[in-house]
């Protein structure tokens, strides 16, 4: 096979321009690629230290630990899988926990309030001697008396 100075491949004619334009343009990508690997370090750097990892780690070892298993599941795929959900749910649960012992505490109270004001009134309509013995037993609830 025989090769002719200045051909290409395709047979036209190369000139010494694009040569020169190739060899520009991959010193402009490779200069490109070295701004773009000085500002991701920088970022990283930043994040590091605005996120003080250093100083976590030596804080709380066990909790940045569990942290870094965590991140480590999410990012190996375990975010859509059924222990997933079932730990969601838990935490839904134990979340929601302390909003429904409020509700129900509140619940009670009222009732206990509601029971409390009809024992007045109640009480009213009896003797001194059922009022004096409600005063020396002020604060201790009993069970109404039918």
């Amino acid at each position: 096979m025989t090769t002719y100075p200045g051909a290409t491949g395709n047979g036209t004619p190369q000139s010494q321009d694009d040569n020169a334009g190739f060899g520009q343009r991959v010193d402009q990508i490779g200069s490109e690629a070295q701004q773009l690997w000085t500002d991701a370090r920088g970022a990283v750097t930043d994040l590091g230290q605005t996120l003080d990892l250093r100083g976590r780690v030596e804080r709380n070892p066990y909790g940045m630990i569990a942290a870094a298993v965590g991140v480590g599941y999410l990012l190996g795929g375990g975010l859509f899988t059924p222990l997933t959900a079932r730990i969601v749910r838990l935490g839904v649960r134990l979340a929601a926990l302390p909003l429904v012992k409020d509700e129900l505490l509140g619940m009670a109270e009222q009732a206990f309030s509601g029971y409390q004001a009809g024992r007045d009134m109640a009480g009213g309509r009896r003797s001194e001697s059922a009022t004096s013995t409600n005063a020396t037993n002020a604060g201790t609830p009993r069970p109404p008396s039918y």
